[in-house]
């Protein structure tokens, strides 16, 4: 585990990549407000748009999860506590009015950037409307 990336992985960085190419500026490991020790992947603070980007084993993948055989009760606690805390997190960040965009590790880059560009767009033009265009 200690060599597992858990942060910077490729799909994140492939899709920073292409937010940061459509002129949109974010924070990386953001933190989410409230919650000591858990953190947003990216994050555009004024839009309140947080994006989490799961790994498929990790955060269990109904496509590609799968179960060690080796230590099999330990893993599937370990596994179901991330499960369980991502929810957490989700519930967490939309009580306090943030739009929450997860999308797993083998998903297009390139469609999730677009997701995302058009989500952070539409809550740009949704919270300039409430500060009267500010």
């Amino acid at each position: 585990m200690r060599r597992q990336a858990s942060k910077d992985t490729a799909a994140e960085l492939a899709i920073r990549r292409l937010l940061h190419g459509a002129g949109l500026r974010y924070r990386v490991e953001y933190p989410v407000p409230g919650m000591a020790r858990r953190r947003i992947d990216v994050a555009f603070t004024r839009a309140k748009v947080a994006v989490l980007i799961d790994g498929c084993f990790w955060h269990g993948c109904p496509e590609h999860a799968t179960s060690p055989k080796a230590n099999a009760e330990w893993w599937r606690t370990k596994l179901d506590r991330n499960m369980t805390r991502d929810a957490e997190t989700t519930a967490h960040l939309v009580a306090q009015g943030w739009t929450v965009l997860r999308f797993w590790e083998h998903e297009s880059p390139t469609s999730v950037a677009e997701r995302v560009a058009r989500t952070v767009s539409r809550q740009r033009a949704a919270r300039g409307a409430q500060n009267g265009g500010r």
